[in-house]
């Protein structure tokens, strides 16, 4: 399959980077990890008003969805820029609720960003269960807008804060349609994967030019080359998986391309975290805001040896 972005998919990237890039998602990470959410929620306001979280959203509902290819192509930037928040939550929230009155309610406020919501199922640790607006539990006997939250605790990336829905709530729909959402969820989860090791390559190719050993700079060493031109081409055979996935929509390849990016960008992550020497260990340091985040996205919505089962499932 040859796929390229047209004008407008491309200008859409364009605007999401200069966006982000003037939004400083650094600072914005680590005030979410602290629980200030403030910047972030503003930061989730102008990336609705781009129309990013109106894409799962149906038309019907004041979306502009379903647009799972433009879903793709949003995501990558929010990965670039790892940008904090129930992003791929949200995505499954707006799949999820598909009820006439629950979706008039509710999904209005998603796609305009006056709302962020969470899922997880009954019991379980869900992504900023704390600050969601709209918390969605996903119970024995169907999809419940949970009452409450526990305590919030920490992941091993400090800006995915988890807190445990409480039981109960007003009971949603019965039979909601939860492999849908969770292809949707494990799209955005393939495409933010890509975007994270997209940025982890830049700034460990920028990092090895101006780091010096010898008298010359590091990258110029043979053996760094070739793990940098692994983690590239790890990413670019994973490109074109994505977007592949987003115009076909089927769960394998879905599957296959949420393995092979999140595989892709945790590959890179070692990569960057070696070549980066003590540096790339320190909390301080930017890398590890990204270092993090490819390390959670990789079991999120899907193990790899889950997706991979899928994978093997559908060729059988």
């Amino acid at each position: 399959m040859r796929f390229l972005l047209d004008t407008e998919q491309r200008a859409f990237a364009d605007s999401l980077d200069a966006l982000l890039t003037a939004a400083g998602t650094p600072r914005l990470i680590r005030e979410w990890s602290r629980g200030e959410h403030a910047g972030g929620r503003a930061l989730w306001s102008r990336l609705a008003d781009a129309g990013v979280f109106a894409l799962a959203v149906p038309e019907a509902y004041e979306g502009l969805g379903p647009r799972p290819v433009e879903l793709a192509v949003a995501f990558v930037e929010l990965g670039r820029h790892a940008v904090p928040g129930p992003l791929v939550e949200t995505v499954a929230a707006a799949v999820l609720v598909r009820e006439p009155g629950p979706a008039k309610r509710l999904l209005p406020a998603l796609a305009a960003g006056e709302s962020v919501a969470t899922v997880a199922y009954e019991g379980s640790y869900a992504l900023d269960g704390d600050l969601a607006d709209v918390r969605l539990s996903l119970a024995p006997d169907g999809l419940r807008l949970a009452p409450g939250h526990d305590a919030v605790r920490l992941s091993l990336d400090p800006a995915r804060r988890l807190a445990r829905l409480r039981p109960g709530g007003e009971l949603l729909a019965a039979r909601p349609p939860v492999r849908e959402a969770l292809l949707w969820a494990r799209l955005a989860t393939a495409a933010q994967a890509l975007g994270v090791g997209l940025a982890l390559l830049e700034r460990t190719v920028a990092y090895v030019g101006q780091r010096t050993q010898f008298g010359v700079p590091v990258g110029s060493f043979q053996a760094v080359k070739h793990r940098l031109a692994d983690a590239r081409i790890a990413l670019e055979f994973a490109r074109p998986l994505v977007l592949g996935a987003a115009v076909t929509m089927a769960p394998a390849d879905v599957a296959a391309a949420k393995v092979s990016a999140c595989e892709a960008a945790y590959a890179t992550a070692r990569a960057a975290l070696q070549l980066h020497g003590a540096i790339g260990y320190t909390a301080e340091y930017d890398l590890s805001l990204w270092l993090t985040r490819a390390r959670a996205l990789r079991t999120a919505w899907g193990t790899p040896r889950e997706c991979r089962a899928e994978v093997l499932a559908a060729r059988a």
